[in-house]
């Protein structure tokens, strides 16, 4: 407790009028995309079984949580106290079986009667498709959307038929770049990921992670471009679109051998 004390002391610190201008500037807003890069870093270290680097990026999340608090007790809202106080009385209330003298001996005996204390405290919607975060990242948003719609009997029957639909909107949005009108744009392109990732889930493929992968394979024949620029001497700046080119081809090839 010392040490997290401590943590909290120095984020004070750090919002002072004498502490540092960069902390003193962020806002809610300013600091989501900060929170949502620690989580997938932790995410990242876990997929990697690395204890280390959980341990710094844990360490990463939780100070981004300090921060919060620490923004939201400047406007006279809450304080992280108040925070782990809230989280602490959630816990035991929605843990009777361990905290009180109610019994539950599987672990659906307990998602069922957690899902009947958030109906109870009004946080268990009635429609099929409230209570998805719009935070959440998009790719998986509109695949938990599509699930819940599916559920309930609103789906395509084959996959043939969401491989049409994705043709079709792939046309409506070639439709839209002639029209040059960025609103309309926008809303085709949108309207292509959502068939995308319809398509995804017919396929039993998870759309982020299909994603992810395609990222680093990128990054990684981006990585052997600049490394043999390095080997010549170069930096990448200074090469031709063609030599570059040439390189990426090479490392595909690599990656396919």
């Amino acid at each position: 407790m010392d040490s997290f004390r401590k943590t909290v002391e120095i984020m004070s610190r750090l919002r002072a009028e004498d502490g540092c201008p960069w902390d003193r500037k962020q806002t809610h807003q300013s600091l989501k995309s900060y929170l949502i890069e620690e989580a997938y870093e932790l995410l990242e270290a876990i997929d990697e079984a690395d204890p280390e680097k959980m341990k710094e990026e844990l360490g990463d999340l939780l100070f981004q949580i300090v921060f919060h608090a620490r923004l939201a007790e400047e406007r006279g809202e809450f304080d992280i106290w108040d925070v782990l106080e809230s989280i602490n009385q959630k816990m035991i209330s929605r843990h009777p079986h361990v905290f009180g003298s109610d019994r539950l001996d599987t672990a659906d005996q307990v998602v069922k009667r957690w899902d009947e204390y958030k109906k109870k405290e009004g946080k268990l919607s009635e429609s099929v498709l409230e209570g998805i975060p719009k935070a959440m990242p998009s790719l998986l948003r509109a695949k938990k959307v599509q699930e819940r719609a599916s559920k309930v009997g609103f789906d395509w029957s084959e996959v043939d038929e969401v491989v049409e639909k994705v043709k079709e909107e792939f046309n409506e949005f070639i439709e839209s770049l002639r029209h040059g009108r960025k609103h309309e744009i926008e809303e085709e392109l949108g309207d292509l990921f959502f068939s995308l990732v319809n398509l995804s889930r017919f396929v039993n493929i998870n759309p982020e992670e299909a994603l992810q992968k395609t990222t680093s394979k990128f990054i990684k024949r981006f990585n052997y471009i600049e490394e043999k620029a390095r080997q010549r001497g170069k930096d990448i700046t200074e090469m031709t679109l063609e030599e570059m080119d040439r390189l990426w081809e090479e490392a595909k090839a690599r990656s396919r051998s």
